[in-house]
């Protein structure tokens, strides 16, 4: 097998959506039988690649915005054989907004986010309750979305805003398969004595529209 080192060669492993407005047709190619998880915002992706070791049978998209974590990605996922990656470099909010089709994926990992812990800085926070919509919307019926944080005002935030949207039913046990791996800033932030907090929610049903007379 090649050993990839130089940059060149690994940006060819790693789909570029930066500057487009519709999916490309080969990052969803020949998927329509499998499972398809995304790890949004994977950064080096320690995680992602178990993941994928782990479930072979699945199609895993691994995204970022930096080109220097995804070939970092792509190098680790070359030395432990995994082919069932699509390694994506696109910004969070334009992925699942706008270019995932809807009821695409079973599973969506969103894990140690950047929590804007300042006041005057919060409504960066990846997860409003606006994208909390778009997620719904991507993942299938019964899909599971997994979060993970360190900040607990972050996570009280999130689980206020998840039970007031009524999309999603709390469900830990649908985690049981992966809850033994760790990002690499869970393993950084563990040998530091510091815990990280992980949360699964599985999708329900649009709540029924009351209509008056």
């Amino acid at each position: 097998m090649m050993k990839l080192k130089d940059s060149a060669l690994l940006d060819a492993f790693i789909c570029n959506l930066s500057c487009v407005y519709e999916l490309p047709e080969s990052v969803l190619a020949n998927s329509s039988n499998q499972d398809i998880e995304l790890d949004l915002g994977c950064g080096k992706g320690s995680f992602t690649t178990e993941l994928a070791k782990r479930h072979p049978e699945r199609i895993i998209l691994a995204a970022d915005v930096l080109s220097g974590r995804l070939r970092k990605l792509v190098k680790r996922n070359q030395r432990n054989g995994v082919e069932n990656m699509r390694v994506l470099k696109a910004e969070a909010r334009m992925l699942v907004a706008r270019l995932l089709p809807d009821r695409t994926l079973s599973r969506i990992h969103i894990l140690c986010p950047d929590p804007w812990p300042k006041d005057r800085h919060s409504g960066n926070r990846l997860l409003s309750s606006n994208f909390m919509t778009h997620i719904h919307r991507v993942l299938k019926d019964d899909g599971v979305w997994h979060f993970s944080t360190d900040d607990l005002e972050y996570l009280a935030a999130v689980r206020q805003a998840v039970k007031a949207s009524q999309l999603f039913a709390e469900k830990p046990e649908r985690l049981s398969d992966i809850a033994d791996i760790k990002t690499d800033f869970e393993v950084m932030w563990n040998e530091m004595g510091k815990n990280v907090y992980h949360h699964s929610w599985v999708k329900l049903p649009l709540p029924a529209v009351n209509i008056g007379h």
